[in-house]
């Protein structure tokens, strides 16, 4: 079984209109490679990270889809996910699992934190490479290979537009678009594929700021919640969109805010929490985040704050 890296895709700004694109979910997971070589009951299998890490022991539940193909020698690219409380795909949960290698914790998280294979490739069958066929062809040949599978084929869109749309009120993370003609190249990143992922503008109370590592004063992110019914709930820390300019301006709009406890409603994780300046929760903020949904904002960028609003403007919005 030699080593291969997965395809990558190439940030889009726009859907590519036309007949030669497909469209698939872009999933909030891990991508795995699952390698089933030889034939018969005594064939191998194999697991793989993006960088060629062999995380078979991690995934028994996903390898066990492999063991129930093993009469077949084949090759697939694709992405494990796991679903948080509100039944998203959510990369944090699956953080839960990806780490952990100890047979008998892995076992408990089987059941704790269930995973899904979203199978979108295929790159070998039966002794026979496929990446230099077209992408139409290799998804058409998935589809038969894996019927009656555990692992899932997603479905593949001819309407970019309509499932970019549909992804971003269901709170996913972005859509992916596929040239039907285009092969799969190892290890590259492609213009062929293309990810439009969604960004999200919220507004936020900022509860708390931490200064750059190794400074006291020099304010470097923001510990923001959101305002809800039981009070403000933890979103995250914001440090990305706070350069010199901004640092100074929140240094001056948080001066004399300071307080001795936080002011969330719920426990700031303690890596979060470490070198905190509790604030009054009175100052507010506009925060893009990347998805939709999810507990703690991800991948979050600070936008401004809003002297037009206040923590109780935002309160009457969520009692509306």
């Amino acid at each position: 079984m030699g080593a291969m890296r997965p395809m990558l895709a190439t940030p889009g700004d726009r859907v590519p209109p036309g007949e030669g694109w497909a469209h698939e979910v872009k999933w909030d997971g891990m991508r795995v490679l699952a390698d089933s070589a030889g034939y018969g009951e005594r064939g191998r299998y194999r697991l793989t990270s993006r960088n060629d890490n062999d995380v078979t022991g991690a995934w028994p539940d996903v390898a066990e889809g492999l063991r129930g193909l093993r009469r077949r020698d084949l090759l697939v690219d694709g992405e494990v996910i796991a679903l948080n409380a509100d039944g998203v795909p959510d990369f944090r949960t699956l953080q839960e699992r990806m780490h952990v290698r100890r047979a008998a914790a892995v076992q408990r998280l089987v059941t704790t934190v269930p995973v899904t294979y979203m199978v979108f490739d295929l790159l070998r069958l039966d002794g026979v490479d496929l990446v230099h066929e077209p992408l139409a062809t290799r998804r058409a040949r998935l589809a038969e290979v894996l019927d009656g599978s555990p692992w899932q084929v997603p479905a593949s869109y001819d309407d970019g537009a309509m499932l970019l749309e549909a992804t971003r009120q269901q709170g996913l993370e972005g859509i992916v678009s596929k040239r039907v003609s285009s092969p799969y190249r190892p290890g590259e990143r492609s213009p062929h594929w293309l990810k439009l992922a969604h960004r999200f503008r919220g507004t936020y109370v900022v509860g708390g700021w931490r200064p750059q590592e190794g400074t006291t004063h020099r304010l470097a992110s923001l510990l923001v919640g959101e305002v809800t019914p039981d009070g403000l709930v933890f979103r995250g820390r914001v440090g990305s969109g706070i350069a010199a300019k901004q640092s100074r301006l929140l240094t001056d709009a948080v001066a004399g805010l300071a307080r001795p406890t936080s002011p969330f409603v719920d426990e700031v994780p303690r890596l979060d929490a470490a070198g905190t300046t509790w604030l009054e929760p009175v100052l507010v903020v506009d925060v893009d985040s990347h998805g939709h949904g999810h507990p703690r904002l991800r991948q979050p960028s600070y936008q401004g704050i809003r002297t037009d609003l206040t923590p109780d403007d935002l309160a009457a919005a969520v009692d509306r």
